[in-house]
């Protein structure tokens, strides 16, 4: 059965049967598969407005060679040089906040030397390769939520205060402070910390007893920085009072535990649980917007989605022609037209050969609506 379809919605991997044009006589020498993003851009030069597919033809995933590209228009040594140096960041900041946790665990004495030389490697990756670090720490594991949400919580902060243009000193406090930020919860008990389902009240009071957990650990670890113990013992209070463990109010959190309040709360709405899917950060942003001014700093939550824009680095997005895929790079002065890599298509449910739009020189398109894996029941993680 012959469909209709508009030139600007044209894909990769369609069979086209018929070209239609009002302006010239173009005519097409046999039906055949759209293979290169190349083809659509000579119809559409020559004037073709429409074309008719036949639906029941679609190359699958085997007739598309296409690959895994590290960030960036084109890979290239640099490129692949810094997803590796991100990559190791990652690793490396996985494994301290691991033996960290298990000291913990164990009533040993907790040693902060290697959390601060970690922390200080994740401000110069922020600094130096900033969105490398972005789109690796998108990579999640179902299993080892603590330690990820930990991390990301670290690159974040530092990343939102590089943007507030705090210094050096306190950047890296930050990332220490994110680092422990939920140390407590490795002492709670794990029916409670992973139960598939929701709390009942006397688990949710235990569960909230992380954040007094925390503090005899924190107390112990020498040298801690009172903004790296903000972020852990604030990240909890909210602006009208009704946080816990303290009950904080108004002026009394500090600049630190706002932003902490603010990157915890995204951090686990964007991540996949036991008991929820994960939002898309749009969905994220939205659920975080009904939350202000009572409970989060709205200026300040302004501030956040302008610095990791409102389609981040690593997310995915769906853009106006049908085609899915991840934001790789961003446009600093309109956050709505990064960079996208696209490889799949929701109309056919199908992987395509990737290609790179940047959405800034593609006015004739735009993002519909970000997604997550989840919803779509694939997975996209050889792509990252």
């Amino acid at each position: 059965m012959l469909q209709k379809v508009a030139i600007d919605s044209v894909e990769i991997g369609m069979y086209v049967e018929q070209i239609e044009s009002q302006r010239t006589r173009t005519r097409m020498k046999k039906p055949g598969f759209i293979r290169k993003q190349e083809t659509i851009e000579n119809l559409r030069g020559k004037g073709v407005e429409y074309v008719y597919i036949d639906a029941d033809q679609v190359t699958t995933t085997e007739d598309i060679q296409y690959h895994a590209t590290p960030i960036g228009k084109h890979s290239s040594v640099k490129g692949n040089s810094e997803f590796r140096v991100a990559k190791d960041l990652v690793d490396k900041s996985k494994e301290q906040l691991s033996k960290l946790l298990n000291d913990v665990y164990a009533n040993k004495p907790v040693d902060i030397e290697p959390v601060k030389e970690v922390s200080a490697d994740i401000v110069d990756n922020i600094f130096e390769r900033r969105e490398a670090v972005l789109w690796i720490s998108g990579i999640r594991e179902k299993s080892a939520y603590l330690l990820e949400h930990s991390m990301n919580v670290a690159f974040h902060l530092v990343n939102f205060g590089r943007y507030l243009e705090l210094d050096r000193q306190t950047l890296e406090e930050l990332a220490i402070g994110g680092l422990v930020h939920d140390i407590g919860k490795i002492l709670i008990r794990d029916e409670v910390l992973n139960k598939p389902g929701k709390l009942t009240d006397d688990e949710f009071v235990h569960m909230k007893e992380h954040q007094t957990l925390s503090q005899p650990v924190l107390d112990n670890m020498a040298e801690l920085s009172s903004t790296s113990k903000d972020v852990s013992l604030m990240h909890h209070e909210k602006i009208d009072g009704n946080g816990y463990p303290n009950g904080l109010k108004g002026e009394q959190l500090t600049l630190i535990g706002r932003m902490s309040g603010i990157v915890d709360i995204y951090d686990a709405l964007t991540a996949e649980r036991v008991y929820k899917p994960a939002l898309s950060p749009s969905e994220a942003f939205k659920i975080m917007i009904g939350l202000t001014p009572f409970h989060l700093d709205s200026d300040l939550l302004k501030k956040f989605i302008r610095c990791i824009g409102f389609y981040p680095i690593g997310s995915v997005v769906e853009l106006s022609n049908g085609r899915i895929g991840l934001v790789c790079n961003e446009n600093p002065d309109d956050l709505m037209t990064p960079t996208v890599k696209l490889f799949y298509s929701g109309r056919t449910e199908s992987f395509r050969e990737v290609e790179y739009i940047d959405l800034k020189k593609r006015p004739d398109l735009k993002i519909v609506r970000g997604l997550t894996e989840a919803k779509l029941k694939t997975s996209f993680k050889e792509f990252r």
